[in-house]
């Protein structure tokens, strides 16, 4: 066994990099040059569709077929909320913006005829409280007159 005293930790200017061998290839790519060939080059052109955002619109039909189902208008948006979703899962990004369409129209129509039905309901109930109020006044005047 050969011992040679080397120091464990050498110093920054005594390292010295180590040599390579050159391999094969790189020697043949070094003869050679670059490749040139009278073949026109070919490229591929990749298209990466982007994520394309297509709001399905379902918390807002589940919103409208729980608080504002008159006519059943919230349940169909949530079908077709639903419907939506499905095509844009599958990767139909124009069947679920026509599914999405037509569930934003549902919504727009249960809730603009929710909020009718309940501000007329509203003003039918506070006309005919005080209509009954003041019928109620009128007979206590009456009887309390004639006794």
């Amino acid at each position: 066994m050969n011992r040679t005293g080397q120091p464990f930790f050498s110093g920054a200017h005594s390292v010295v990099p180590p040599s390579y061998e050159m391999i094969k290839e790189e020697q043949e790519v070094a003869v050679l040059g670059a490749p040139q060939s009278q073949a026109p080059v070919a490229t591929t052109v990749i298209n990466i569709r982007s994520e394309t955002s297509v709001p399905d619109h379902i918390v807002w039909s589940l919103f409208n077929t729980i608080f504002m189902n008159w006519c059943c208008l919230g349940f169909v948006a949530f079908a077709y909320s639903v419907k939506s979703r499905d095509r844009k899962m599958v990767g139909d990004v124009i069947g679920a913006q026509s599914y999405a369409s037509t569930a934003k129209c549902l919504n727009i129509c249960a809730l603009v005829l929710g909020i009718l039905l309940i501000t007329v309901f509203i003003i039918i109930f506070a006309t005919g409280s005080l209509m009954i109020f003041q019928a109620v006044s009128q007979l206590m005047k009456d009887y309390g007159g004639n006794q």
